[in-house]
């Protein structure tokens, strides 16, 4: 049974990450299917715009659709060479975008070198259209691939069985973490460890103490691979369970050891003869200063413009609805610690700051922030503008002045800075954002651990691509009021 999931490349078993889903033959070869298809209809749109430009006659037409019949097994052939059906190369968007357009490309030079050979005389301006056309289709239909293989696991559907080597504190967080987040589609189907004072269970889920039937254990629980926590075992023991999991054909993964750095960062490459994992230093100066500030100038002078009407009309909202003015000022902390007066639209009584203290008592959050349901200190509209995140609008002001950025850390109160630890203070090394890590994680809803973790991670694995990741996550959860105070 096992040896089923080696045919091929494209039924090669791997983990599953939100890229794919089902590991079998039958979604892998749909998936083909599908890319075929979306390639094909790229290349026809391309023809009927070159041709409505160009003129064509019956020949040209000709032409083209025999070169489109040629290229039907080009496509599935340069997609599997990239990859694309083995998702542990694809795991990310980014690395499933950039392999597609490689494969195109190369897809592309063989239409070329395959016209050339049949003496088909073909526009230049089709194979141009279809680097374009092809990319932008293939990236749209990959990006609703990945979502609908998402929501099968979040109702658990293709989820992958595996053991997890190991009772420490990590290898419980990484089950916890597969429970809450669904869409990556693992589902631990039992804990390993030698250590004779391990628990029976964790969670349900059954330990079994003798990792030497690991290859048996995996038949019996008819699970596909196995995750072994470093901080379980000795190196020489991991290296021995690897080499004996391996020749079983079940493919097994190891953790990293430090957790919040980001795999881009990751370069593996050979020291002598052990592997070792170069680490890319954290780069957020140079040019890239420039760009990130390009990118909050351009943002946010376009977020104010269309956002004006509304500012107007939440104004007089708040005018007719209660007293006070229609802004809420407050000096918070911004990069390298210096204050700055952040500006949102008045959501509670002029008196709130005031009545924080008889408050203080029923705070829902842990840490120094502050959180309550059912605030009574929230006003009518208020209570409205805070479900849809609006009355934070104004800090695209902030983002003009330079003060704050459209994606970073929350800009903190001076009385939180008291209650943070020394590595917390890293924080300060960007500016603080409208949006961020925290706020698409869940936001109040997250305790501070998280809040600490997230924040940290933002600042160590800061990058263009991951702003921009971060903005397209903000608009579902505004819109779903996730978390929202």
């Amino acid at each position: 049974m096992r040896q089923s999931h080696f045919a091929g490349q494209l039924v090669d078993f791997d983990f599953r990450s939100p890229s794919l889903g089902h590991p079998g033959l039958a979604a892998k070869v749909v998936l083909a299917t599908v890319d075929t298809v979306v390639m094909l209809a790229s290349s026809l749109v391309v023809m009927l715009v070159v041709a409505r430009l160009g003129g064509w006659g019956p020949g040209d037409w000709r032409r083209h659709l025999a070169l489109l019949v040629l290229s039907v097994p080009v496509w599935p052939t340069v997609f599997v060479q990239h990859k694309l059906y083995t998702t542990r190369f694809v795991a990310r968007l980014i690395d499933e975008v950039r392999r597609g357009a490689h494969a195109i490309f190369i897809g592309i030079v063989a239409l070329v070198v395959i016209a050339s050979l049949f003496d088909l005389a073909i526009s230049r301006g089709y194979f141009a259209g279809l680097l374009v056309v092809g990319n932008l289709a293939l990236g749209a239909e990959r990006y609703a691939a990945r979502r609908i293989f998402a929501r099968r696991r979040y109702r658990g559907a293709s989820t992958k069985r595996v053991l997890l080597v190991g009772t420490s504190a990590e290898a419980q967080a990484l089950a916890a973490m597969f429970v809450i987040e669904k869409h990556l589609g693992y589902e631990v189907v039992a804990f390993v460890d030698d250590d004779p004072d391990a628990p029976e269970t964790i969670d349900g889920i059954p330990v079994y103490h003798q990792s030497e039937d690991l290859v048996e254990l995996a038949d019996a629980k008819e699970a596909q691979g196995v995750i072994i926590a470093t901080t379980a075992m000795s190196l020489e023991r991991s290296n021995r369970l690897v080499r004996e999991l391996s020749e079983a054909r079940l493919h097994v993964e190891i953790t990293w050891p430090l957790r919040d750095i980001a795999s881009h960062r990751l370069t593996v490459r050979p020291l002598g003869r052990f592997p070792v994992a170069y680490v890319e230093p954290v780069a957020r100066y140079g040019w890239r200063t420039a760009a990130k500030r390009s990118f909050d100038l351009l943002l946010a002078g376009l977020g104010l413009v269309l956002a004006s009407p509304f500012l107007l009309c939440a104004a007089v909202a708040i005018k007719l609805t209660s007293p006070g003015p229609v802004l809420f000022r407050q000096t918070r902390v911004g990069q390298h610690a210096r204050p700055f007066e952040v500006l949102k639209l008045r959501t509670m009584v002029i008196d709130a700051e005031a009545r924080l203290a008889e408050l203080d008592k029923l705070n829902e959050a842990d840490g120094p922030m502050f959180k309550m349901s059912g605030d009574p200190r929230i006003t009518r509209v208020g209570r409205w503008l805070r479900r849809a995140s609006f009355d934070e609008l104004p800090q695209l002001w902030n983002v003009m002045r330079g003060e704050m950025s459209l994606v970073g850390p929350r800009p903190a109160l001076a009385s939180e800075m008291a209650e943070w630890d020394p590595e917390l203070y890293n924080r300060l090394r960007v500016k603080p954002g409208i949006t961020g890590m925290w706020q698409v994680n869940g936001r109040s809803n997250t305790s501070f651990a998280d809040y600490q973790r997230l924040d940290l991670y933002y600042v160590d694995n800061w990058s263009i691509l991951v702003d921009v990741g971060i903005l397209a996550k903000t608009l579902p959860v505004v819109l779903s009021s996730r978390g929202a105070m």
